[in-house]
């Protein structure tokens, strides 16, 4: 069964880890824009150099290159017959470019899942975080700046996905199992994963 999915959440709202439990219980491979940049970088290939450039740079990796990495990525044998993308399109312009891209090949997202989180909550999961893990950059402020971000440019794509029936808002606030629950019915009712043996 191939499944063609997207995750999206404000930062806070678990969608790392959800997006792996998806990806492991579909067998699709979890492709984060993140990771894929990594992973460029360190193979020094040249869009991997492109990127370095930028991002040492302080800047944000443009749009165009962004889908150009993450389309060398879905390229690859492994997301042929699936993938869940983290992380990409954030923003229209780069919905545009998955558009292209999948008409090209004949396909289309099959879901979009939104995990839905109150800000307050985001902020205080951030918070506890950083304080965790000892992160002096992950301030309130900050952690607020980069909420508006996701606010501005990530939530409208939830509009035009909207339009098309394939978001599944899912309430991101409970236990991980809880929301890993939640997902995984929205996606039985689509018929992208079995139901578990009764």
């Amino acid at each position: 069964m191939t499944a063609r999915l997207l995750i999206v959440g404000p930062q806070g709202s678990g969608k790392g880890t959800q997006g792996v439990r998806v990806g492991e219980a579909l067998g699709i491979p979890v492709i984060s824009t993140g990771d894929v940049f990594r992973a460029n970088v360190a193979e020094g290939t040249e869009l991997g150099q492109q990127v370095k450039a930028i991002i040492d740079g302080g800047d944000l990796v443009p749009d165009e290159l962004t889908s150009a990495v993450v389309r060398d990525r879905l390229a690859q044998s492994d997301a042929a017959e699936g993938f869940l993308l983290d992380g990409y399109p954030r923003n229209l312009a780069q919905v545009m470019h998955l558009d292209e891209f999948l008409e090209g090949r004949d396909e289309s997202l099959d879901a979009v899942i939104a995990l839905i989180v109150p800000r307050e909550e985001s902020i205080s999961r951030l918070t506890a975080r950083a304080v965790e893990q000892g992160r002096s950059d992950d301030t309130e402020e900050a952690i607020a700046t980069r909420l508006g971000i996701y606010e501005r440019e990530t939530s409208p794509i939830l509009d035009v996905y909207g339009t098309r029936g394939i978001v599944d808002r899912i309430d991101g606030v409970g236990s991980l199992d809880e929301v890993t629950a939640r997902i995984f019915a929205a996606l039985e009712a689509r018929g992208l994963l079995a139901s578990p043996a009764a």
